[in-house]
């Protein structure tokens, strides 16, 4: 059953995506609710973001915890086809989610986005930086690079392309974009293609990332 608060937010979302400057009693109407309603739930614009953000945060977790989702389960999965099956895993939050990024920096101030982003892809960050230690490691990807920079490099090229994404000038499954990353990464374009491609197939066969049963 879908609560009142979830309906708030998902006409947030759709209406923000679609005018960042979106007045409040137009995403109540949108919602179906009175104003009153909304600032029942949510005391103003920043809570709205905020309650957003948070739901965020939750389904990056959900994601990466997810039969889709990176060492999900034996046998454990080379460093190469972890690092695809993780972009796959996270595209459809990052796609839906990337908006919030933009506007928690432009409606909760510098400090605050900081202090949020940074909550929401503090899960996702730090299983990055685990792939990419072990790729390294076991010599998958680039070892001339120092871990954390590498895992820096591979989450700003990820993030640009879901910018183009949000921004309508590209469009992706999560193939191309895992293919990136591992071409980041240090992995030979022939074999990062054909990585992210059974990697694709094989979350394809095993269903989407979500929360485990």
């Amino acid at each position: 059953m879908t609560t009142t608060r979830t309906r708030i937010l998902r006409a947030a979302e759709r209406e923000l995506g679609r005018d960042p400057d979106r007045a409040l009693a137009a995403i109540a109407e949108a919602a179906g609710v009175a104003r009153r309603t909304l600032y029942g739930h949510f005391a103003g614009r920043e809570a709205l973001i905020e309650g957003l953000v948070g739901e965020a945060a939750e389904a990056v977790r959900d994601a990466l915890a997810g039969p889709g989702a990176p060492d999900a389960g034996p046998p454990r999965d080379d460093p190469a086809t972890a690092l695809a099956r993780f972009v796959l895993a996270l595209w459809p939050v990052g796609d839906r989610y990337g908006t919030l990024i933009a506007l928690a920096r432009r409606d909760l101030g510098p400090d605050r986005t900081s202090e949020r982003v940074g909550h929401l892809l503090a899960p996702a960050r730090d299983t990055l930086a685990a792939i990419v230690a072990r790729g390294r490691q076991e010599g998958a990807f680039q070892t001339g690079v120092p871990a954390g920079a590498l895992g820096a490099a591979v989450e700003a090229h990820l993030l640009a392309l879901l910018d183009c994404v949000r921004r309508g000038t590209w469009s992706d499954d999560g193939t191309d974009a895992a293919t990136a990353a591992l071409i980041t990464a240090g992995v030979p374009a022939s074999t990062a293609r054909e990585t992210a491609r059974r990697a694709r197939d094989t979350q394809a066969a095993t269903g989407p990332a979500g929360p485990p049963a």
